[in-house]
């Protein structure tokens, strides 16, 4: 960290939250853990705790309406630094923030149902 300027809006000991100086829309930020772990799951719960309330706080100071909340993991996923972080960008109209394409497929249900007894077990 400290290699590129920074416009911290926010800092405790576990986050750290600042403007993205990519900006999809004004207003875009990232929140991140200070803890260090390219994915989601390399980060213990403990650390994770404060991410959501800072993003709330990211949008309420954006004053952002729509907005999304983003996450991605690996870079077939489009994560591009292998540091956890999360998005908060404001979508204020078609042409600014995230545009997101979802190719969802049918619904096999028996296949469904098989992941969904699966993934429970897990849980």
């Amino acid at each position: 960290m400290g290699d590129i300027p920074a416009f911290k809006l926010f800092e405790s000991e576990k986050v750290l939250a600042f403007l993205d100086i990519q900006p999809l829309s004004r207003g875009h930020a990232l929140v991140i853990p200070k803890h260090h772990g390219a994915k989601l799951t390399d980060i213990p719960d403990d650390q994770l705790e404060e991410i959501l309330p800072v993003a709330k706080k990211l949008v309420l100071a954006a004053g952002a309406i729509n907005y999304n909340i983003l996450q991605n993991n690996g870079h077939l996923a489009h994560q591009e630094v292998d540091h956890v972080h999360f998005h908060m960008i404001p979508k204020p109209n078609d042409q600014e923030g995230l545009g997101v394409g979802w190719p969802a497929a049918k619904t096999d249900m028996d296949k469904l149902k098989e992941l969904f007894a699966e993934m429970k077990s897990k849980m």
